[in-house]
């Protein structure tokens, strides 16, 4: 089987185990289906998920012009706090912010490596967590728009961390928490503007990624450096893809590169 296109952030299905899907112009596959077979991949080119040109990839699948332009790498996106559609006042573009702000968001716990707090939107639950590769996860409020979320994260990294050690991750050398406890302990740090929309009675969400064998440490393939490679996949947690051989993937961390997979 060989399939060839720009690669993005594989779509996810939740279930037990959760189901991956990488989604090309014409083609689609279910990574599930691939696990303990032999899967090439193989570098071609570069193409911007904005513009489209082979111009190299700077951040977040973008080339550098279309990174410091597109309203989708404004720098909202990785810190809330700073959105400010809620005031109407535009960052790069008004009514791509305001869809994207002003609609109901979530301030969860998530426990991948380590307890840590985060920021989504309300529809991204719980894609977002099986993103970062979270065993288990919590909400603790739910808010309107995505200022009033930046802003309660903000108070909440002084006590939990923000950071995930995909190491620690990969190796699924991870601990259980008891995430109902770390969201009392936390509620005295919320904001005031905030404090309403603190979710009181909800139960923790409990992941199970499709991984028949955890590395015991991480080599992690980059494919400028290493443009050809072959194993045999063993697992997808996160967004990665982790190998027989310790060696493991970032698919969203290589967003824009334009690739052949040859599964055998």
């Amino acid at each position: 089987m060989q399939y060839e296109g720009v690669l993005r952030k594989m779509q996810t299905e939740f279930g037990s185990p959760i189901q991956y899907y990488m989604v090309f112009d014409n083609d689609f596959l279910n990574v599930n289906q691939i696990l303990d077979k032999q899967l090439s991949i193989a570098f071609i080119k570069y193409q911007c998920l904005n513009c489209g040109k082979d111009k190299p990839i700077y951040r977040q699948g973008f080339c550098q012009s279309c990174f410091f332009e597109t309203p989708a790498a404004g720098d909202w996106i990785m810190r809330p706090e700073l959105s400010t559609a809620h005031l109407g006042k535009e960052d790069r573009d008004l009514e791509y912010e305001k869809r994207a702000q002003l609609q109901p968001h979530i301030v969860y716990l998530a426990n991948s490596s380590n307890v840590k707090v985060g920021v989504t939107r309300k529809a991204q639950v719980p894609t977002r967590w099986i993103d970062q590769g979270a065993h288990e996860a919590i909400e603790i409020v739910e808010v309107p728009n995505r200022y009033l979320a930046g802003i309660t994260e903000v108070a909440l990294k002084d006590h939990v961390g923000d950071k995930t050690n995909w190491r620690k991750m990969l190796t699924n050398k991870v601990d259980d928490e008891n995430l109902v406890e770390w969201r009392a302990k936390l509620k005295e740090f919320i904001p005031a503007e905030a404090l309403e929309y603190f979710i009181e009675n909800n139960t923790e969400t409990n992941l199970d990624f499709p991984v028949l064998q955890y590395p015991e440490k991480v080599k992690s393939l980059n494919l400028i450096k290493t443009p050809h490679y072959s194993g045999v996949l063993k697992g997808i947690k996160g967004q990665y893809f982790i190998f027989e051989d310790n060696t493991v993937f970032n698919v969203r961390g290589s967003e824009g590169y334009y690739v052949g997979l040859t599964i055998s």
